[in-house]
């Protein structure tokens, strides 16, 4: 809703940039895609590393 009233200030202030925003959004969301999908990548192997380097102590029961 923020988003929303933040949008709507800037269509009143300005709105030939307000309609740039609005056209471009999708694109600029398109092309950042590949990059989040990369990070979750990354994260899953992060978590997987951690995974394998703390299951001695888990096995051996250590804290929870």
């Amino acid at each position: 809703m923020v988003k929303f009233l933040l949008w709507l200030l800037l269509l009143v202030v300005c709105w030939p940039l307000a309609l740039l925003a609005l056209v471009l959004w999708p694109l600029v969301w398109l092309l950042s895609l590949p990059f989040r999908l990369a990070g979750i990548a990354v994260e899953g192997v992060f978590a997987l590393l951690r995974a394998l380097i703390l299951l001695p102590a888990r096995v051996l029961g250590g804290a929870r």
